[in-house]
């Protein structure tokens, strides 16, 4: 690890002052900065900043970006009325990460491609213009959408998975005095070209909070299958909330971790979903809309129909239909 200053900011407004990286948990950073795969010249230590409460506002959460993980999983609300954020944080990490995590930092976690890992090989991500060695190499946990000739990382995170089922909005203040409210699809950006640009988040921005809409009707799931059963990341995952009246589809919101470099949510596979009455058939057409420009590269391909039979099984699930 190489030297770097130290500054602890007592205020946001000493955050946004301060010129470097933002530290709280450091659970993704800290071992980036060990291996050298990121070299920060300053940290800025947001841990006192008071940024730690889950309030209720009519009917929505505001969730302070230093809620540890643990505590955002465990609260009574979360775990009544947004189960699938719940369920989605316990199935991340170990215990003791999760204690340490926070829902900022969560949420600008990076990707853990092998390649953008091993400062011996090339990566765009890492050092532009590189190369991609990812994409004729080792990519069995890697993106089957969203993908570009630069860049085929997957995003981590499963609680950024649930806050797209749930329209969660992302706050950002700036050191104008501007404060921000974006969706996570305005948040985070494709590899396109610039894969080493991951969210449209400026120097000296900062994540004060994070905003839960009114619950979702109906019933919510999070599936997540990995290599083992706990502190594994996501081969293919599933958030969702449907709910069923007169036995139709009413309202759907999917998203989807493992499969793309942000969470992945296809407006088309609810379309597809509401109104229709829960079969495998409709399932099926679903899943066809979601996969419809998915693409492997080798060690990848079992990601397509996996994520078919993990869809199938959620909505199934959720409806009461049986595959």
């Amino acid at each position: 690890m190489r030297p770097f200053d130290y500054v602890r900011a007592e205020t946001t407004s000493d955050a946004l002052r301060a010129d470097g990286r933002i530290i709280a948990g450091g659970t993704n950073l800290l071992d980036l900065m060990k291996l050298e795969v990121e070299t920060p010249e300053r940290l800025i230590d947001v841990t006192r900043l008071d940024l730690r409460e889950i309030e209720a506002q009519e009917n929505s959460l505001r969730i302070g970006a230093l809620v540890p993980n643990s505590d955002l999983a465990a609260d009574e609300r979360v775990r009544r009325d947004y189960p699938v954020l719940s369920r989605a944080l316990l199935a991340g990490a170990s215990g003791q990460l999760r204690n340490k995590a926070t829902t900022g930092g969560n949420l600008m976690q990076r990707t853990r491609c092998p390649y953008f890992y091993d400062t011996a090989q090339p990566c765009n991500k890492r050092e532009p213009g590189t190369g991609c060695q990812a994409r004729e190499g080792f990519n069995r946990i890697l993106a089957i959408l969203g993908t570009s000739d630069k860049c085929i990382a997957t995003h981590p995170s499963d609680m950024a998975v649930a806050m797209r089922v749930l329209d969660a909005r992302i706050e950002i203040e700036s050191p104008s005095g501007e404060t921000r409210l974006l969706t996570l699809d305005e948040f985070y950006l494709l590899p396109g070209d610039t894969p080493e640009r991951e969210t449209v988040l400026e120097p000296g921005e900062l994540i004060t909070a994070v905003h839960l809409p009114e619950p979702p009707k109906g019933r919510q799931a999070y599936r997540k299958v990995r290599d083992r059963a706990s502190y594994a990341f996501a081969l293919v995952s599933v958030g969702a909330a449907v709910n069923v009246e007169g036995g139709k589809i009413t309202d759907a919101a999917l998203a989807f971790g493992g499969l793309g470099p942000r969470p992945w949510r296809d407006a088309g596979v609810e379309e597809v979903l509401i109104g229709e009455t829960p079969s495998a058939a409709v399932f099926d057409k679903a899943a066809d809309v979601l996969l419809r420009d998915a693409r492997g590269f080798g060690a990848n391909d079992f990601k397509i129909p996996l994520t078919r039979r993990v869809l199938k099984a959620v909505l199934s699930e959720l409806t009461g239909v049986a595959q």
